[in-house]
C-alpha cells in the first residue's frame, strides 16, 4: 500500500482491512519513534515545568493523553452495540488512524506553547516575508510530509493519505478563497470580522498545499475526515480537563476568585444579561461578568448549539464539581489530594468521552462528531476557567513577554547569520539542510502551482527558502534549546553547552 492509499472509504474485503491496519500501525510507529515526537517532552503545554514542578503536563504527556481519549472514542463509535456504528463505518473510523493523528497533532508546536506560535507567526510575516506566516497545525503537517525522515521516502514519514488527512484539523491553507465562503456560518478556525474573513487557523502552508490536496482527494472541501474529527474532539476534552488539573496542582487556581465569578453569575444572571458589553469588562465589572461575556460569545458564534438553559445547567455542574468540590481543598501533594484530583479527572474524561455524538446535518461549525449539548457547554466553561483565571494573570503575561524576546533574538540572529556572506558557511548543518529543503519546496511550488496559492518568482525562491528554513529550525527547538540559542546569539556564554548536538 503506498502513501496515497485509502483516499475515500469504500466497502473492503477482510484482506484489505488487515493490510490497511498493518500500514496504519506502521504510520503510528513512525510518528512515535520520531525525534519530533520525543522533543515534545521538553516543550511547554501552558505553564513551564521548571516553575511549577515535574508533574505538570508538557506537549508529550498531553499528546499521549489525547491519543488515549481519541482511541476510546473511536472504539466506542465502532462498537457492535453503538447506535452510531453504521455512521462510523460509513465514514471511516479506524482506531489506529485516530491514534496516529492524535500522536502527530502537536508535533509542530514551537517552544513556549501558544505564545511561541504567535511570535513566530508575526516574525515570519513581518520580518521574513512569508505571507502565510507560522501556524502550529500547518507546521505539524509540514513535519510529517517534508521535514521528518524515513528510509521509505526521500522526505517526510511516507504516511498514508488517511493519517495525513486525519492530522489536518483545519483542512485548508491561509490562501483560502474568502469570497467563496459567502455570508453563512464559518467552520471553526475561520473568523468573521468587521474587515472581512480572517484565516487564523489552517493545516498547510502554500509550500505544502499540493500534498494536502492529494491526501484529501475525495473528501468534501473544508470538512474534516471523521478520524480527524475524533482526534480534534479528543484534543478539546484533554485540553479542558488536564489544564485545570495542572493549575490546581500548581496552586494557581484560587477557589475564592473562581467561586466569586460563578456565584455572581448564578445569582445575578438576569441583571448581568441587561448590561451593555462595556459594562462587563474592567475592574468595576460585577462578579459573573466574564461568564456572561462567554455566554454571549457562544450565542453569537455557535447558535447551532448554544442554549441559555443548557449554559445555566453547565455552569451549575462545573460550580458543584470544580468550584465547591475539587478547589475547596488546596492541593498539598498528599495521597488524599492526589486521589481527589485523580477522581475529578477520571470522572470528567469518562463523562465527556461518552458524550460524543454525530453532528447534526448541515452544521459547518463542527466536524462529523461533536459533544452533546450539556457536555459541549461544560467544555467551553472549563476552558473559560483556565483562560480567564490563568492566562490573563499579569505575572504570566510578563514572563511571556520575556520569552517573546527570546524567540525574536533567535530568529533574527539566525537569519542574519545565514545571510552573512563571510560567515554563512559556519551555520549549523541542520539549518543549512532545512533552508535547502524549503528552497526546493518553493521551486516545486512554481511547478505545481496549486489553485489559489501565490507562486513565487524565480528571484524570490532563495529568500523564501531562508525564511521558511529559519522558522522550521527555531520551531523544532525545545524550550531550553531556544533559550540557549538566543543567549548564544546575543553573546552570552552562560548556556553555550545546553544548545545540544542536534543544532
Amino acid at each position: 500500500m503506498d502513501r496515497a492509499s485509502r483516499v475515500v472509504h469504500e466497502p473492503r474485503s477482510s484482506a484489505d482491512v488487515i493490510g490497511e491496519h498493518s500500514q496504519f500501525r506502521l504510520d503510528l510507529e513512525r510518528i512515535r519513534f520520531s525525534p519530533y515526537f520525543s522533543r515534545l517532552s521538553a516543550v511547554t503545554q501552558v505553564i513551564a515545568q521548571p516553575g511549577a514542578g515535574p508533574l505538570i503536563h508538557n506537549r508529550l504527556t498531553h499528546s499521549i493523553k489525547v491519543t488515549a481519549v481519541a482511541r476510546a472514542i473511536a472504539v466506542s463509535l465502532t462498537d457492535a452495540a453503538s447506535p452510531h456504528r453504521e455512521f462510523a463505518l460509513r465514514n471511516g473510523c479506524d482506531a489506529v488512524v485516530v491514534q496516529a493523528a492524535a500522536s502527530a497533532h502537536d508535533l509542530g508546536h514551537p517552544p513556549f506553547g501558544h505564545l511561541g506560535e504567535r511570535v513566530l507567526d508575526r516574525l515570519a510575516r513581518d520580518t521574513l516575508g512569508l505571507s502565510d506566516g507560522f501556524e502550529g497545525n500547518a507546521q505539524s503537517y509540514r513535519i510529517i510530509t517534508a521535514l521528518d525522515v524515513s528510509e521509505a521516502a526521500p522526505r517526510g514519514l511516507n504516511l498514508t493519505a488517511a493519517v495525513r488527512t486525519a492530522v489536518a484539523k483545519y483542512p485548508w491553507t491561509r490562501y483560502l478563497d474568502i469570497d467563496a465562503l459567502g455570508d453563512g456560518p464559518l467552520p471553526r478556525g475561520l473568523r468573521r470580522t468587521a474587515e472581512g474573513i480572517e484565516v487564523p487557523k489552517y493545516s498547510a502552508y502554500g509550500i505544502d498545499a499540493a500534498d494536502l490536496e492529494e491526501a484529501r482527494r475525495g473528501h468534501p472541501p473544508l470538512r474534516q475526515s471523521l478520524e480527524c474529527s475524533v482526534m480534534d474532539i479528543a484534543d478539546d476534552i484533554a485540553y479542558s480537563i488536564h489544564d485545570v488539573d495542572d493549575f490546581h496542582r500548581a496552586g494557581l487556581l484560587s477557589q475564592g476568585a473562581v467561586a466569586r465569578e460563578f456565584r455572581g453569575w448564578i445569582e445575578s444572571s438576569l441583571q448581568l444579561g441587561e448590561l451593555a458589553p462595556d459594562e462587563l469588562i474592567g475592574r468595576s465589572a460585577p462578579p459573573g461578568s466574564a461568564l456572561e461575556t462567554l455566554r454571549r460569545k457562544l450565542t453569537s458564534s455557535d447558535p447551532w448549539m448554544a442554549d441559555d438553559e443548557t449554559f445555566r445547567a453547565a455552569v451549575g455542574v462545573v460550580a458543584d464539581d470544580l468550584v465547591d468540590g475539587l478547589l475547596a481543598s488546596p492541593f498539598d501533594g498528599s495521597i488524599a489530594s492526589e486521589r481527589a484530583l485523580s477522581s475529578f479527572t477520571n470522572r470528567w474524561i469518562t463523562h465527556l468521552q461518552s458524550s460524543v455524538v454525530p453532528t447534526p446535518d448541515g452544521v459547518v461549525r463542527a466536524g462529523l462528531v461533536t459533544l452533546d449539548g450539556l457536555a459541549w457547554h461544560e467544555v467551553e466553561i472549563l476552558k473559560f476557567v483556565h483562560r480567564h483565571f490563568i492566562l490573563d494573570r499579569s505575572d504570566i503575561v510578563m514572563y511571556q513577554r520575556g520569552l517573546s524576546r527570546v524567540l525574536t533574538r533567535a530568529v533574527k540572529g539566525l537569519t542574519a547569520w545565514i545571510r552573512d556572506e563571510d560567515d554563512r558557511d559556519r551555520v549549523p548543518q541542520r539549518l543549512k539542510e532545512l533552508v535547502e529543503i524549503a528552497s526546493a519546496g518553493y521551486e516545486q511550488l512554481r511547478v505545481e502551482a496549486p489553485d489559489g496559492v501565490p507562486v513565487p518568482g524565480r528571484h524570490e525562491v532563495r529568500a523564501l527558502g531562508v525564511g521558511r528554513g529559519v522558522i522550521d529550525y527555531v520551531a523544532s527547538l525545545s524550550d531550553d534549546q531556544a533559550l540557549a540559542v538566543s543567549e548564544a546569539i546575543d553573546g552570552r556564554p552562560d548556556r553555550l553547552w545546553d544548545i545540544g548536538q542536534n543544532l
